[in-house]
């Protein structure tokens, strides 16, 4: 382990795994440590005596819940968008020939008091019971603008100046109702609250744009994929690419504390009495406590379950988002459901997470809208986690920290932390012009 290294990156999180792959593929040397025996960190997948071991202390589940090796639990679960920044990450590293991914079925959103199929184009706009016969042509106008925008053709702009207007302003141009914009910022475009109405539109019209594209993808009744047994795939094939590219995996290396010269630089990371060099250090927040503070608490449930989510069209994997302002709340909750279609669980189980930005001590309560949304549950277990943020300046130090995962169920927020740390370590811009059809074939071939 005495070698000197580009990069040493700590933790085997989704977060780290994706930095320790892209900058493999960047030709720098990386030795990639875990503390733990395990892949994944807070992002581990279970199966169900670990679930049962971590969450009610033994691991002797009941019988009827069919064999522990048949379930995989996320302990982060994360959809993708099938044309979103994560996929074109994982194209770009070539990553995709160890996963198989299969469409998610349904994407709902939850508004006065029921679940509706989310529709994102002028096509679904017009059948969707969200709205009332003239806010539906006022929605399809809205879509078909979104869908002919293009940045290389101003004639799409239809005279507003995406870098100027407000999302606000965008919304108004259309007559939108209130109702409206509820369902398109949170589940469309999926902003975490309402601050981006008074932002430049173009990222919000971006987003509406990407959801629409990667519905198209699969012609499949959401615009979200997830890999055939669940993420805790992706942290070993993002290891086995590593390893493609000369890079170092170690499990198991106790301590795993990062060594400072006296100007407070990291300079290389101990363990068992061995110090390997390196010029930078990535890690997850647990590995430099002193260098984080805490931001926020994520609140979760983890169901399993013997039916589909009602409302759903008997929906095998679906996202349910309940914008805030239906709950009265400050932040929005989300419903996740996967089960045995995509191999996390065995024939006839549902794994479900309702996770929420915790706003009070109490997830048994606090969850309870998502909750009731579920119906008859087998098994159900209550967890909260803190979410950290860097407090450093990686110049000073060479330390270059992630955030903790939020409370959202897809990838989108967690992939962009991901590209803006992958910049600041190598000073480039992520190049994501990938060709998309080469994660399409897996996700196809089922």
């Amino acid at each position: 382990m005495d070698e000197e290294y580009d990069v040493i990156v700590l933790g085997t999180g989704l977060k780290e795994c994706i930095l320790s792959g892209l900058l493999s593929v960047d030709g720098l040397k990386v030795l990639h440590m875990d503390r733990n025996d395990y892949y994944g960190g807070e992002s581990t997948s279970l199966n169900l005596n670990q679930l049962w071991k971590r969450f009610r202390g033994s691991d002797t589940p009941p019988a009827h819940l069919g064999s522990s090796r048949d379930y995989n639990v996320d302990m982060i679960p994360k959809f993708m968008m099938a044309n979103g920044a994560l996929v074109r990450v994982l194209i770009h590293t070539d990553v995709t020939k160890y996963l198989n991914f299969k469409a998610v079925d349904g994407s709902f959103v939850y508004n006065k008091g029921k679940i509706h199929k989310v529709p994102a184009t002028d096509v679904e706009a017009l059948k969707s019971p969200l709205m009332g016969l003239f806010e539906k042509r006022r929605a399809r106008k809205f879509f078909i603008y979104v869908q002919d925008y293009e940045d290389s053709d101003p004639k799409s702009y239809e005279g507003l100046d995406l870098n100027k207007v407000t999302a606000r302003d965008v919304i108004s141009k259309y007559g939108l109702d209130d109702n409206t914009v509820d369902f398109i910022g949170h589940s469309l475009a999926l902003h975490k609250d309402d601050a981006y109405l008074d932002q430049p539109a173009l990222d919000f019209v971006k987003r509406v744009k990407l959801y629409a594209e990667s519905l198209a993808r699969f012609q499949g009744g959401s615009p979200y994929i997830y890999p055939l047994y669940g993420l805790g795939e992706l942290p070993q094939a993002f290891a086995r690419l590593s390893a493609v590219y000369g890079g170092t995996y170690m499990l198991s290396k106790p301590e795993c504390k990062v060594e400072f010269d006296k100007d407070g630089k990291a300079f290389g990371v101990t363990s068992e009495g061995e110090t390997a060099k390196c010029k930078k250090v990535v890690c997850d927040p647990s590995y430099l406590s002193d260098k984080v503070k805490k931001v926020g608490k994520v609140a979760r449930a983890i169901c399993i379950m013997s039916h589909p989510i009602p409302s759903t069209n008997d929906a095998h994997s679906v996202q349910v988002i309940l914008p805030q302002k239906q709950l009265g709340r400050k932040s929005d909750m989300y419903l996740f459901c996967c089960s045995y279609s995509h191999n996390v669980a065995p024939k006839g189980k549902y794994i479900a997470f309702v996770t929420t930005e915790a706003e009070s001590d109490n997830p048994g309560v606090e969850l309870k809208p998502g909750i009731e949304l579920l119906g008859p549950i087998d098994e159900i277990f209550f967890d909260t986690y803190d979410r950290y943020e860097p407090t450093n300046q990686n110049a000073s130090d060479n330390c270059f920290i992630s955030t903790s995962y939020d409370a959202t169920t897809h990838f989108e927020s967690t992939v962009q932390d991901v590209i803006a740390m992958y910049s600041h370590i190598t000073g480039k811009t992520l190049d994501l012009s990938v060709d998309l059809n080469a994660a399409s074939a897996a996700a196809e071939g089922e």
